[in-house]
């Protein structure tokens, strides 16, 4: 291939590559972050100790459970029950997108009894299911989590592969390995807006605005990982760009600095009396004269 081919294959490759990696991040994230229970756990943990949070669990539950659930959230052991039903919840949901039935999702509160036995945490809930999600929204998130399962692992690799196979074919691969840099940067900016702009839609289409402070609070949670991600991106493309950047620099001036003689031929010194004339001004000796 001429350069001028390799050069334009190599964009190619390299815009795709970077145009795939905020989705693939994003895809990651939600497969492999928000689908593990101890993940999600460990994120939603520091809201047990939010208000706004605590009055939205108690305006949630049924009328009969609101006391006991006002009385309970004020109380030491709250953190871990908060942790415990939400072990409960995550568990539930993916077992009923597992099991591809159609069914509202409810959560057994025997089930957090028995999870804080197991942490000496003796609870006498009331025998009751809580409904977490109903079978509608359970065939709609059935869908999305089916396309995040493949979106999660192929979309990365694929960005990975067509970013080395651009830097690969390229004519100049340290242009390249810069543009693929900045491009990294790039997508990693443009994932951290996307998070941004989606915080504010999320909590803009709540139909009760009491409870924006408290969905404000768990989406800051639940994206924390995917925000940390956005500026790794940016840090990590800027980085190897800038160091491209210096490395063609400090070669380019090692090339330009002149090299010291060490030697001077005896052959390429002329020698001129204090009485001769200018070179240029010598008369040159007729050959038809010579004897």
């Amino acid at each position: 291939m001429t350069p001028r081919v390799r050069g334009a294959l190599s964009a190619v490759l390299i815009a795709l590559a970077c145009l795939l990696l905020p989705f693939g991040t994003l895809a990651a994230w939600a497969a492999y972050g928000l689908a593990d229970s101890g993940r999600y756990v460990t994120a939603m943990a520091p809201l047990a100790a939010d208000p706004a949070v605590r009055d939205a669990v108690e305006g949630e539950v049924s009328e009969p459970l609101r006391p006991f659930v006002h009385d309970f959230a004020r109380t030491p052991a709250f953190p871990a029950a908060w942790d415990a039903g939400n072990r409960a919840v995550h568990d539930a949901v993916l077992s009923a997108l597992h099991d591809g039935g159609s069914h509202e999702v409810t959560v057994d509160l025997a089930d957090v009894e028995r999870q804080l036995s197991y942490e000496h945490l003796p609870l006498d809930l009331p025998r009751a299911r809580v409904a977490v999600l109903p079978a509608p929204e359970l065939d709609r998130l059935r869908k999305g989590y089916d396309v995040l399962e493949v979106a999660g692992f192929w979309l990365p690799v694929t960005a990975a592969v067509l970013a080395v196979a651009g830097i690969a074919v390229a004519a100049c691969r340290r242009r390249a390995l810069t543009a693929t840099a900045l491009g990294t940067a790039l997508g990693g900016a443009l994932l951290g807006l996307a998070v941004a702009v989606g915080r504010h839609l999320t909590l803009t289409d709540l139909p009760d605005p009491a409870h924006r402070p408290a969905a404000g609070a768990i989406y800051d949670a639940l994206t924390a990982t995917l925000r940390q991600a956005s500026w790794l991106l940016v840090a990590l493309g800027l980085t190897i760009a800038l160091a491209a950047w210096a490395g063609a620099r400090l070669r380019s001036r090692e090339t330009s600095s002149p090299r010291p003689v060490s030697q001077v031929s005896d052959q390429s010194m002329t020698f001129v009396s204090p009485g001769d004339p200018p070179a240029a001004t010598r008369p040159t000796p007729d050959p038809g004269n010579v004897s």
